[in-house]
């Protein structure tokens, strides 16, 4: 408990706690259905195959061939990559329009269209065959589409279930029509009636009408209801706002041509070519290089999901209580050790979750109630929460679904993007650190009561293990080198594997578990030293040459995780009973578990182990597949934006408007870029920010000749920075939520703790050392490979890694802290207004100087006879100066015990 609290406010119970759980305030915020019965096992079974479907795509790539023994080659073959990102969105729109209404009847339309009844009875009277007849209106609306509950699925969404699936049918059993029609274009294909002549007079009905359905084709009406599904799921997930950014876009590549081109300053966006509604629908809906299917979704398949697979696992696994835990025990008893135990807590959910408000709610259920009992307010406890969480998408070695849209717009290895995203990260969590220390200082506020502590020690050999498949992901990627999906996929394995072992291990199994696992590998090891194959493969016959031991070893350790699994399942099948001591899985597993015993009857097999292994698979594998639906959403309909630039030829011209308007200065293009960010934002995944921001500013940046990963990371620390911003903090609300406080202060808290988020990204464009970038030499400025992640010789280069690695670091470190001063203002003692602003020019100069300087620089560099770095390092050195003495004032003034205005008071008496 605090060894020093403030006077009680009354405005601020500190005892209320939130007793809402964590996934269903989740639902509630993201609006999503809380399905039971037939509904809820169709979505469980939907997410399974989704998963399991990701799962095969990371471990085999499109080939869908098994050998089995005795038959050989299974499988319909292999599919093309078109079809692939087809069945990806397809199941996501499945998902979409099982878990997420169409309407709740809240809305501005419906309840001006709720006025409409009541008007007529009052009007007409009750019984009046007008009122009636509307009234019925009003239930029939009500049945198809409404769900006010969030608990069923409505006729309308059946109809779009339908649909769906046969957008994806068509591209799956009429591929080689598809190709053909990229060709001749999509109104050389059949028509509808050609493709089912049972809708003849329907089709000729709707034809009279005016639509000329009959005349289109059906790769057209598919691809057409195709992008309108895309658009109404990304209402329902995202709201209207992006729907609308995205529906504008593609009106503009339809009728953009008509912007008059010598209007003032849109003129540029008139100069495109006209373009019909078959070769949009063709460009977007049948292109892998563009549109719906394009570079967002195809990153989606190949990385994305299989990363949000990675954090399901791992946190159905315990892994995440176990990580908040850890954070309070390394931190609860230290001052403010509340907030710094919710830093630490969220940092590691980040490596779990990429959503802000998944880790919002789930640390801040635990850390924000015990935040508000050790004495902080209310809103600084959401804010804290929420600013950490939100640094979660730039935390490695995970990070957020953006990150891996970075590694394919930029063609840099995602090892590089981890080394890059490092130090930044690292500073903002140290910022928020300091921070909450000073505040902490500022209000006397000491600890969490050891008691209610579990002891480091023990936590960690009681959980060590899951720091293994970080520890292994990291190997992968940075170690081995591995791809993005292959790294993912051993480590899920892995993570399989390490559940699979923990939850069968115990005293009386620890040996013939940990022998017969040992004996199955040396029997692999021999039969790939002699055969060239494992114990099946021998056994039938399948083998051949023997290995190298090298070799042979190799082969063995790539099946390691599978000889885990299987000896450790069929240990938990001869002894489901068994205590699992070390293994608390989270609480849907159990809750799973729990379901499917009282389901069946069988009360007992809630503690049956074996089963609650297969609930935590199936739990995990239904969780990515909810998480990562969003996300899939977001890139289909974000992938329109850069489709449309393509397809009209909107680029360069857009290019040139952006650079016209900032002037041809960096700073002011990251100004914007940085505005633009936030504001687009607002309510909208960092996902979607970074494709739109990268699809119009991305090519001005590169004018600059800034490194083109560090241009990439400016824009993703902005479009995180957006969860917080108000008026629209997404992560902020969340979190006010359960501290039960002011949603817009919560998120002006939040914001304030986050703004070295808002100056590191300067920080690093300006000087890349930061981001451990370097220019390659020999290489032109506005090559891919203009710049490297620094290695061991550049660091050994002592008189470049001095001056333009280690000095900025430490100056952004230390400007952090006079940055936490400004915010928080405390240090050592209470700060005046005016050394806030002193400390807040330190904190500029210290981190980056540039920002403010960079025209006088550049001035002073090329006239004063030294050059751009030298006046970095003396601009640093000012702004260190100017932050030693006023750190060492109120340290002298807090040794005295004087306030500011004391001290002012004495120096005029003294004058």
């Amino acid at each position: 408990m605090s060894t020093d609290t403030p006077p009680d406010d009354p405005n601020d119970d500190r005892t209320d706690e939130t007793t809402e759980d964590p996934e269903e305030l989740i639902d509630e915020l993201e609006r999503r259905r809380s399905l039971r019965g037939t509904a809820a096992l169709v979505v469980l079974v939907v997410g399974v195959l989704f998963s399991a479907y990701q799962l095969w795509l990371a471990a085999r790539g499109f080939f869908f061939e098994v050998t089995l023994p005795f038959v050989g080659e299974v499988g319909p073959g292999s599919l093309q990559s078109l079809q692939v990102n087809s069945i990806h969105v397809t199941v996501g729109l499945l998902l979409t329009f099982l878990l997420f209404p169409a309407s709740q009847g809240d809305g501005a339309l419906s309840k001006r269209l709720a006025r409409v009844v009541p008007g007529l009875e009052t009007r007409l009277g009750t019984d009046h065959p007008a009122t009636r007849g509307v009234r019925g209106v009003r239930r029939g609306v009500r049945w198809l589409l409404l769900d006010p509950d969030r608990n069923r699925v409505t006729p309308v969404d059946a109809v779009l279930l339908v649909l769906s699936a046969l957008t994806t049918l068509y591209m799956l059993t009429e591929f080689e029509e598809i190709n053909l029609l990229r060709s001749l274009g999509l109104d050389s294909g059949q028509t509808i009636v050609e493709v089912y002549p049972f809708l003849d007079l329907p089709v000729q009905a709707i034809s009279a009408l005016g639509i000329p359905l009959d005349e289109v084709s059906y790769a057209f009406v598919l691809g057409a209801i195709g992008i309108l599904l895309v658009l109404e799921a990304t209402r329902r997930t995202l709201g209207v706002y992006l729907m609308g950014i995205v529906g504008s876009f593609i009106v503009y590549a339809r009728y953009g041509y008509l912007i008059p081109g010598d209007a003032p300053i849109v003129g540029v966006l008139g100069r495109i070519q006209q373009v019909g509604w078959a070769d949009i629908i063709q460009n977007l809906w049948y292109n892998t290089a563009n549109g719906v299917f394009g570079v967002p979704v195809q990153v989606s398949v190949q990385f994305i999901y299989i990363f949000i697979l990675f954090g399901a696992f791992l946190e159905m696994s315990g892994a995440g209580q176990w990580f908040i835990d850890l954070a309070y025990a390394a931190t609860g008893r230290r001052k403010g050790g509340p907030a710094k135990a919710s830093i630490l807590a969220s940092g590691f959910m980040g490596m779990i979750s990429g959503s802000s408000i998944a880790n919002t709610v789930t640390t801040g259920a635990f850390t924000i109630p015990l935040m508000k009992r050790t004495g902080y307010r209310s809103e600084f406890a959401g804010g804290v929460e929420a600013s950490a969480s939100s640094g979660g998408q730039i935390l490695p070695p995970v990070m957020g679904a953006a990150a891996f849209l970075i590694v394919e717009y930029t063609g840099t290895p995602f090892a590089d993007v981890i080394v890059a995203a490092l130090v930044p990260a690292v500073v903002f969590f140290f910022g928020v650190w300091v921070m909450v220390h000073l505040e902490a200082s500022r209000m006397g506020l000491g600890g969490v009561d050891p008691s209610e502590l579990v002891a480091l020690g023990s936590h960690l050999r009681r959980g060590w293990f899951y720091l293994l498949p970080l520890g292994l992901l990291l190997y992968y990627l940075i170690g081995v080198r591995l791809t993005v999906a292959r790294s993912a996929w051993y480590t899920v394995v892995a993570i399989a594997a390490l559940v699979a072992l923990v939850a069968a291990y115990n005293e009386r199994t620890r040996w013939p578990l940990l022998g017969v696992i040992g004996a199955v590998v040396g029997g692999e090891f021999v039969a790939h030293l002699v055969a060239g194959t494992g114990i099946v493969g021998a056994v039938t016959g399948a083998g051949g040459a023997g290995m190298a031991p090298v070799a042979a070893a190799a082969a063995v350790g790539g099946d390691l995780g599978w000889i885990v699994i299987a000896v450790s399942v069929l240990t938990l099948l001869a002894r489901p009973r068994s205590a699992a001591p070390l293994l608390n899985y989270d609480a849907q597993v159990d809750e799973a578990t729990e379901n499917v015993a009282d389901s069946v009857g069988w009360s007992s097999l809630a503690d049956n182990r074996a089963l609650g292994y297969g609930s935590f698979l199936v739990k995990a594998m239904e969780s990515g597949a909810r998480t990562a639906t969003p996300v899939v959403i977001a890139v289909a309909a974000a992938g329109v934006i850069p489709g449309v630039i393509s397809t009209t030829g909107l680029g360069p011209n857009l290019t040139s408007l952006i650079l016209s308007v900032a002037g041809g200065s960096l700073v002011v293009l990251l100004v914007i870029t940085a505005i633009s960010s936030i504001i687009l934002g607002m309510g909208m995944p960092t996902t979607v920010t970074y494709i739109i921001l990268v699809s119009l500013l991305g090519t001005a940046i590169a004018e600059f000749e800034v490194p083109l990963l560090a241009a990439h990371l400016f824009i993703l620390y902005f479009g995180v920075i957006a969860d917080i911003t108000p008026p629209v903090a997404v992560a902020a609300y969340a979190a006010s939520g359960i501290a039960k406080s002011d949603p817009f202060q919560t998120g002006i808290e939040a914001f304030s703790l986050s703004l070295n988020k808002v100056i590191v990204p300067f920080a690093f464009v300006f000087v890349p050392g930061i981001a451990l970038l370097r220019r390659t030499a020999g290489v032109p400025a506005d090559a891919d490979e203009a710049y490297h992640v620094l290695g061991l010789a550049d660091v050994l280069d002592v008189g470049y890694f001095v001056p333009e690695v280690a000095v900025p670091i430490v100056g952004v470190f230390l400007g952090v802290v006079a940055l936490a001063a400004t915010v928080i203002g405390f240090l050592y003692t209470d700060v005046s207004r005016g050394e806030r602003a002193a400390f807040a020019v330190a904190a500029v100069l210290l981190m980056a100087p540039a920002l403010l300087f960079n025209p006088v620089q550049t001035l002073l560099g090329a006239n004063a006879g030294f050059g751009p770095l030298t006046f970095d390092l003396a601009l640093r050195a000012v702004g260190g100066v100017l932050f030693a003495a006023l750190a060492l004032s109120n340290r002298r003034r807090a040794g005295s015990g004087a306030t500011p205005a004391e001290e002012g008071e004495s120096s005029a008496t003294e004058a």
